[in-house]
């Protein structure tokens, strides 16, 4: 059961994260908005932020939908998903600087929306990497030691290990 609760949240995480990489209103005016696929010129946030998003897709998908995947965490794709993610974001205000921008906007500049405001789309997108950053935290399975053995609590098979602990 728990991982198909595990299971359910990834998916939803990854449904709300397209969403808002698609979404056109990331900046937007009371007549007009325009987000990461529909203004010309932010292609390297986009890039960013869906590499970013598929990486922490399969990071975080349970074995049993990514069989060729190990079998351990994957801190090392997680960082990379993160910072992909991240700097997408970062990048996608540059745009605010661009022709286009300036037209829609009136007097925006890097990192400055002049009459523009920020959208659902972005604060999702930001909102999503936060919760993908604390997802990992959730699944991590806890130890604990008790009279000589190790007892590990499995949140994919919801059973209980019992290790016998080694003699150094």
């Amino acid at each position: 059961m728990v991982g198909s609760v595990w299971a359910a949240l990834v998916l939803s995480l990854i449904c709300i994260s397209a969403l808002s990489l698609v979404s056109p209103a990331w900046f937007q005016t009371p007549t007009f908005s325009f987000g990461v696929l529909t203004a010309p010129g932010p292609r390297v946030s986009a890039a960013m932020l869906l590499g970013g998003w598929l990486l922490l897709a399969w990071a975080l998908a349970p074995k049993e939908l990514c069989p060729r995947r190990g079998s351990g965490p994957t801190p090392g794709v997680q960082a990379a998903a993160a910072i992909a993610t991240i700097v997408g974001l970062l990048v996608f205000p540059i745009s605010l600087a661009s022709p286009f921008a300036r037209e829609a906007c009136r007097t925006s500049s890097m990192y400055r929306g002049g009459q523009c405001q920020l959208g659902w789309g972005y604060v999702t997108a930001i909102l999503n990497t936060v919760l993908a950053s604390l997802l990992p935290v959730i699944g991590w399975p806890h130890m604990t030691n008790v009279q000589g053995r190790t007892i590990l609590f499995s949140s994919d098979t919801e059973r209980i290990i019992l290790v016998p602990e080694i003699s150094k």
